[in-house]
């Protein structure tokens, strides 16, 4: 099994007909990089960040990670920013380090709108994680409710990918596609469809009939305009008096 691994590393990966081999990490997007990296993570965050929790922490204290991005929330904001210096060290020791633009200490949860109101400030910062924007909102009743939206940039990215595949089947015959973009839309349907994230969902529905299916438009007049003939027409009985027409043809 450690043959094969040391192997899975030093496969390297193709770009653009070019073989790079790294010397440190995983491949990107190799087969075997989310099972090495929830076993690295494993020892090195989660076991560690329970054991701080139950040591360390005054308040409560819930983590969520899938693969390499994780959120931590706390109760007192002395943990979060305790917690945070730790863990920066921590990862130090594994040849890790948080992502700089990623990482961020914000004020988040049922009571952030007030006690920022009180100080002055404004609405709660929302963070990113798992291709949704999650904020602090209220519910029908008025009471706290964490919304969850689909990010933009991620529907922009896969109507791009839709975009780009329907050119590679634009000779397919229409059913054939038609049934391909239901499976494309449902499988969106499928990972967000969350609760609060409808208008997202609708959105992206709307974008795929508004790209690759005709708007109805009216394009035959009214009748009285459509019947105003202003010229013969092209019958060998046009303009003749007391023509009567029948099953038959036309008779004078």
């Amino acid at each position: 099994m450690i043959r094969l691994i040391q192997k899975w590393l030093k496969a390297g990966v193709l770009e653009d007909g070019v073989v790079t081999i790294s010397e440190m990490g995983t491949g990107q997007g190799a087969v075997i990089s989310p099972l090495l990296a929830n076993i690295y993570l494993h020892y090195v965050l989660d076991l560690y960040a329970e054991r701080w929790r139950r040591r360390e922490a005054a308040g409560d204290m819930i983590i969520v990670r899938y693969a390499d991005d994780f959120i931590v929330g706390f109760q007192h904001e002395s943990d979060a920013k305790r917690f945070l210096d730790a863990l920066r060290e921590r990862l130090a020791e594994f040849a890790l380090s948080l992502h700089p633009e990623k990482t961020r200490l914000i004020e988040f949860g049922r009571y952030a709108a007030q006690n920022r109101k009180r100080r002055g400030l404004g609405k709660p910062e929302t963070f990113n994680f798992l291709g949704f924007i999650f904020i602090c909102g209220k519910s029908r009743r008025g009471g706290f409710l964490i919304k969850r939206k689909t990010r933009r940039d991620r529907m922009r990215a896969k109507l791009k990918a839709v975009s780009q595949e329907m050119r590679r089947r634009m000779h397919h015959s229409l059913p054939s596609v038609g049934k391909w973009l239901g499976h494309v839309v449902k499988g969106y349907f499928n990972y967000h469809a969350v609760p609060t994230n409808i208008r997202a969902l609708r959105t992206f529905r709307d974008e795929i009939v508004r790209r690759w299916l005709p708007q109805p438009h009216i394009l035959h007049p009214w009748p009285n305009r459509r019947f105003a003939v202003r010229h013969p027409r092209w019958e060998p009985y046009a303009g003749k008096l007391h023509v009567r027409i029948c099953a038959g043809g036309a008779q004078q």
